[in-house]
């Protein structure tokens, strides 16, 4: 159907508002790529260099005038899936520029680069009011004695002060700089004394990581907007107090830390009696790391185990079981473990991962085993039930990684080599490397037949090796490159399809199989007997006489 003079048809126009409303949140306007992108955008559809709209059932296609001409088809119902004819793999300024062109039809070009480039300004704004607090830090007393109450009393009404700007909730890609704030408002209140001020820093980032957690969950920020604009300050949170933990390990701890130290250990159990599964693992991951690295006395271990049995019987969430099963972990009772987890989902998977770094470290191989043998089940179940390519690519890149050194110190390649078959194609590239470091050929190259790798993506030091090993191997390889190249039928393909012939032929004939080669050759020629081009190409290289 055909573009109207006047706009675009009635049934696109909701959906392009909602185009436009996700490519506002996904390109960030602080990234010097993003903006280039828009603004090259901007100026093709400026010039005028869009033309030939069609409207489809759930596409519109364009032509755009730029150096090269090229097409570009927009998926109005999901844009991710758009298509240029240019090189870019991702969102390019052709498509920009026909998004622009709609978006004219309907509405304001102006209005929405404007609405897009608002976070600048708003972040400008705030830096300014950065710089107007931090001229209040002169004015604070970090000389008072420690006090538990006080210190949380600080953490509390500077995060409120500072993160809800004019009694209002502020826009998720506000909230790092808001934060940044915060943060060097509280420590300007640290204690002047090295040990009290990592305890100070050690409690204000457990207590700074739940208030940001209520923040996000008051402000109603999705997944997404957190993942996209302030998950790293989680992350963050957990790392600091990962470091304040380990300094103060290496001290001796004075007897007036006690009343803090059982405050904080008291506070750290509302990490895991939570609903809400916003950053639900990175608070499981807090909580571990202080059971692991600070609160290290059994019989506190045991007290707090007792506490969340009584939770678990009324909240039976995943962040109960893994706190219950991490301090089963940390009194080695592995039994216990593995009975909290049995016949649990695939979301218990990325749990396991830092039991196992725990035992790799600390070289309890035998351990490492159990945990390692009841981890791959949930790894495969992870990779049945998840179409993210990326993540399940993460996931068995994390699997290799954990799995790696109890391998390699009891020998056990044959395990290695079960995950690496078990969890293709996202395992490839490392059993590709595995296969060739131990020179199994066979296996080789019928793993490249098995992901349909053609001839060209191996790298030439690879064939040459495999052709002074096992050449024999090499003949189903160029077979499957040759039929390729011959069924995308341009004459550029059948000039690289002879090239392989060529090469094919020296084969035969260094293994002695000359009939054979006449015999495949052949029969070739018999079935593309109507590629005219092909049968000139095969003239060309002496493949045949003319």
């Amino acid at each position: 159907m055909k573009a109207m003079d006047n706009g675009i048809p009635e049934r696109f126009l909701e959906p392009l508002e909602d185009m436009a409303r996700k490519v506002k949140e996904e390109l960030d306007a602080h990234a010097a790529t993003d903006q280039a992108l828009v603004q090259k955008g901007l100026i093709l559809y400026r010039q005028g260099l869009v033309k030939q709209i069609r409207y489809e059932s759930h596409s519109i296609t364009a032509a755009v005038l730029d150096v090269n001409r090229v097409q570009v088809s927009l998926n109005i119902e999901d844009y991710h899936i758009s298509r240029c004819s240019c090189p870019a793999e991702d969102t390019c300024r052709h498509m920009m520029a026909v998004f622009f062109y709609l978006l004219a039809k309907n509405n304001s070009v102006s209005n929405w680069i404007e609405s897009w480039r608002a976070p600048i300004k708003e972040r400008k704004t705030l830096a300014d009011l950065g710089l107007k607090r931090a001229r209040d830090l002169m004015q604070t007393n970090p000389t008072k004695q420690p006090d538990y109450d006080n210190w949380i009393r600080t953490f509390t009404e500077n995060f409120q002060q500072i993160m809800y700007q004019s009694g209002q909730y502020p826009k998720p890609y506000v909230v790092s700089d808001l934060f940044y704030i915060y943060l060097r408002k509280i420590n300007a209140y640290a204690p002047i004394k090295k040990e009290w001020k990592l305890l100070y820093q050690l409690i204000g980032s457990m207590h700074t990581f739940m208030l940001l957690e209520q923040f996000a969950t008051e402000c109603k920020h999705s997944e997404k907007e957190i993942e996209r604009h302030y998950l790293h300050l989680f992350q963050d949170l957990m790392e600091e107090s990962s470091v304040m933990m380990e300094r103060l390990s290496q001290q001796t701890v004075p007897f007036a830390f006690d009343p803090f130290i059982e405050r904080l250990r008291n506070e750290a159990t509302a990490l895991i009696d939570h609903r809400s599964e916003i950053v639900q693992f990175e608070r499981i991951q807090l909580y571990r790391r202080l059971w692991t690295q600070f609160f290290k006395q059994k019989s506190w271990r045991e007290e707090e185990l007792e506490k969340l049995r009584t939770l678990y019987e009324t909240d039976a969430s995943l962040s109960c079981t893994i706190g219950m099963a991490h301090l089963h972990f940390l009194l080695h009772d592995d039994q216990k473990v593995f009975q909290l987890i049995d016949e649990g989902d695939y979301d218990y998977t990325p749990y396991f991962f830092y039991w196992i770094y725990q035992l790799n470290a600390q070289k309890e191989w035998k351990r490492a085993e159990q945990y390692i043998e009841t981890l791959l089940p949930y790894a495969i179940k992870y990779l049945e039930e998840e179409d993210d390519f990326h993540k399940c690519s993460d996931l068995v890149k994390m699997v290799l990684e954990v799995i790696t050194p109890y391998c390699q110190q009891t020998k056990r390649n044959d395990l290695y080599e079960k995950v690496l078959t078990e969890t293709l194609p996202y395992s490839f590239y490392y059993y590709d490397d595995f296969l060739y470091e131990y020179e199994q050929w066979e296996k080789w190259v019928d793993l490249q037949a098995l992901l349909s790798i053609r001839l060209t993506d191996i790298s030439q030091e690879r064939l040459e090796r495999l052709e002074k090993a096992e050449p024999t191997l090499l003949l189903p390889l160029y077979h499957q490159a040759i039929q390729h190249d011959i069924h995308l039928k341009s004459r550029e393909q059948y000039r690289q399809a002879v090239k392989k012939m060529q090469k094919l032929r020296s084969l035969y004939e260094k293994l002695s199989l000359a009939s054979e080669w006449e015999q495949f050759l052949e029969e070739l020629l018999e079935s593309t007997k109507r590629l005219r081009a092909f049968q000139e190409e095969c003239k060309r290289g002496k493949l045949i006489h003319a």
